[in-house]
């Protein structure tokens, strides 16, 4: 077992040694292979693209067309909805082994008279009547997040998809075609015009941390250096709670903790193991994080955290709760699901709790108090103003607009605080109006002598 090697962040290729097996991968794969439309939505580093892969792999084998999509790489800055659409398109004629059988630039010349939708919809049914009238299509759609920098909406795009489901029950080649969709959002998230476009089918896959069973595959890499491999990962589950990237780096560093030590090979005897875990949890993730994340994933979270500034306040105000002991129920408000969506938190029987120790030692209230005191000074009274329907104009900060102008020298905030400050300095000038109105008009009797 000297060459087992564990992989730390990107995509375990499907033979991985290392890949570790969870009800995801089985709840996956057979809907899919039944036909039902699919999305795994979590926060970074849970395992999302490795599961795709394997998956895929998986249907291959037995017979079905698979094509990926990672809206990622097709961009999001100065591209046109016509290249978005163009870009799909080329994605699918790639994955689908169709370059050499259609000419795009002709194919799309000849169907110039439709809109990008119906195009999309020419191309999907050319997909099945004529390149594989007999086949499965599964298409997944990774990295689906990366839409939410678009400027424009794509809701057209999940319409297509709805309707693709819809047609089922009319043409019954459209039984023969199956989406799949994974990213960092919600499908709330991903529809912009709620009124117009819903995605209300399918099926939502969750991918939850690994569990001590599915996980005795890691401890091969310990062979040799542990009385107990098993004891071993439990203890480092213990700090990672299954969390898929830290489980597997703090695998990779325990292994490897020889290398910094005088002896070749370091024995971890029974007993010991928890104390080693801790240890290299300490000195190898803890101390200093900030320069010890590579690749980086705390610092994702902490960035996922400030991702939508308006929302910040009250996402660290939740989060301060958590710490505290405070029994915090889940309630689909949008700075819960930002906190669900960075990984810092899981819903666990209704209730939000820490994801794991390393989290929380990490992301503990020392840090909270740091990011709240660096908000701008009038957070709350902001907070308050963009959650209230009709917006409540007495929470905007009057005569303190003036100390909060002064603040904002030097500091980037997001277009909503910016409005807000605005607004402030507007009723600022109001408040102050009539005694400025006062006061010249006193000055102007004592010019005059009357007073």
């Amino acid at each position: 077992m000297g060459d087992y090697k564990y992989q730390v962040g990107g995509s375990l290729t499907v033979s991985a040694p290392n890949y570790v097996k969870r009800p995801a991968d089985s709840q996956l794969y057979k809907a899919l292979k039944h036909g039902e439309f699919c999305y795994v939505l979590n926060s970074r580093q849970m395992g999302k693209s490795s599961l795709l892969a394997s998956t895929k792999s998986r249907l291959e084998r037995e017979g079905f067309k698979c094509s990926t999509i990672d809206m990622s790489m097709i961009g999001t800055s100065h591209i046109t909805p016509l290249q978005w659409y163009k870009s799909v398109l080329g994605n699918l004629c790639l994955n689908f082994n169709l370059l050499n059988k259609i000419d795009l630039k002709v194919w799309w010349r000849e169907q110039e008279n439709l809109s990008l939708l119906e195009k999309l919809r020419c191309f999907i049914e050319e997909l099945l009547h004529i390149y594989f009238p007999q086949q499965e299509l599964i298409i997944f759609i990774d990295e689906i997040d990366s839409i939410l920098s678009l400027d424009f909406s794509v809701d057209d795009f999940f319409a297509f998809i709805q309707f693709c489901y819809n047609q089922r029950s009319i043409n019954p080649e459209y039984k023969r075609i199956t989406f799949a969709i994974f990213g960092v959002a919600t499908l709330s998230d991903l529809i912009r015009n709620k009124k117009c476009t819903q995605l209300n089918i399918g099926k939502s896959i969750a991918l939850e941390g690994f569990k001590l069973h599915e996980a005795i595959a890691l401890t091969k890499g310990f062979a040799g250096k542990v009385g107990n491999p098993d004891v071993l990962l439990k203890e480092i589950l213990v700090w990672t709670d299954g969390q898929p990237f830290l489980t597997q780096k703090l695998c990779y560093l325990i292994s490897n903790y020889s290398q910094d030590l005088d002896s070749k090979v370091l024995f971890i005897s029974l007993g010991k193991e928890a104390f080693w875990v801790e240890s290299v949890v300490k000195s190898s993730l803890l101390h200093n994080w900030e320069s010890k994340d590579e690749p980086e994933h705390l610092r994702t979270i902490q960035s996922r955290i400030f991702h939508q500034k308006q929302y910040t306040g009250r996402i660290l105000g939740v989060y301060e709760q958590i710490l505290q002991g405070v029994e915090v129920s889940a309630d689909n408000s949008r700075e819960q699901v930002e906190l669900l969506l960075s990984g810092l938190v899981v819903k666990q029987q209704g209730v939000l709790k820490v994801k794991n120790r390393i989290y929380q030692e990490v992301f503990n209230l020392e840090w909270v108090k740091k990011q709240l005191d660096a908000l701008p000074p009038y957070f709350q009274a902001f907070d308050t103003w963009i959650t209230s329907k009709p917006i409540d104009e007495s929470c905007l900060l009057g005569g303190q607009a003036i100390e909060a102008q002064i603040w904002l020298r030097g500091n980037s905030l997001s277009d909503l605080n910016y409005r807000f400050l605005a607004n402030s300095k507007k009723l600022n000038r109001k408040e102050v109006q009539p005694a400025l109105e006062v006061e010249r008009a006193k000055e102007a009797l004592h010019i005059c002598g009357m007073i």
